[in-house]
């Protein structure tokens, strides 16, 4: 692949930012403009196929997670993955730190990445969570958090690989949310072959009587009904 990290930095660049945070802060997830070609998600989507460079497989059924497949890569990610990470983690940052004000937490998140993940791995957090995913027909993907150790970036990002309704149907991203003495509310997102969807990681800020307070969330995969849907999995913390 010939994407470079300039050109990245140039389509991050077309969504408006301001936006998706009042959105993240209402639905806890958020929609960007592309970032990838339809050939690109291709290229990407072909990896899979490459052993060599990732790091472990885990069988969604063994594991009692639902059913599919993904996999992690190693820490020498693909030019395109690692560029996709640089570029979107400076702008989640402010709305990471914005996160752990209203919720009266600490926000230890430096301005560099490679700082952050410097801090994750003498943490003992050092193993790469940068994930492919793989689902056929009757897949899906229990809902879960990806926190893999103490420290937790609260944001990720999922890129669609894939067409809905061309190459896949079904499948569509879930967002469970557990509001504080009510009755949990969910959402489905449709995700658009080479946009990514920003979402919560563990929780967010929900406005109460009170004041702030944590709304726990967790995300997962509905029911793949025809095709293959793949996906590109960006985490901004790194896993013990």
């Amino acid at each position: 692949m010939t994407l470079t990290p300039a050109e990245i930095r140039r389509r991050t660049a077309r969504t408006d930012w301001t936006a998706l945070a009042a959105e993240l802060d209402e639905h806890g997830s958020a929609p960007t403009e592309a970032l990838l070609t339809p050939a690109e998600c291709a290229d990407l989507a072909a990896l899979y196929e490459k052993p060599e460079l990732f790091r472990t497989t885990v069988d969604l059924a063994r594991h009692r997670f639902g059913s599919g497949e993904y996999r992690y890569f190693t820490h020498d990610l693909p030019a395109p993955v690692a560029a996709l990470r640089a570029a979107l983690y400076p702008r989640l940052l402010p709305v990471a730190r914005d996160w752990a004000a209203r919720l009266d937490r600490p926000a230890p998140w430096p301005g560099s990445l490679d700082e952050w993940l410097a801090r994750c791995h003498a943490a003992g957090q050092d193993r790469s969570a940068q994930i492919l995913l793989s689902y056929g027909p009757g897949d899906w993907n229990a809902l879960h958090r990806d926190v893999f150790g103490e420290l937790v970036f609260p944001l990720q990002v999922v890129i669609a690989l894939d067409a809905y309704g061309t190459d896949y149907t079904g499948g569509e991203f879930l967002m469970l949310e557990q509001r504080p003495r009510a009755q949990s509310r969910g959402t489905a997102n449709v995700l658009r072959q080479g946009h990514g969807l920003v979402f919560t990681t563990r929780d967010r800020p929900v406005r109460t009587r009170r004041g702030w307070s944590a709304g726990a969330m967790r995300h997962g995969v509905g029911t793949v009904r025809s095709g293959r849907r793949r996906t590109l999995g960006l985490v901004f913390h790194d896993a013990a």
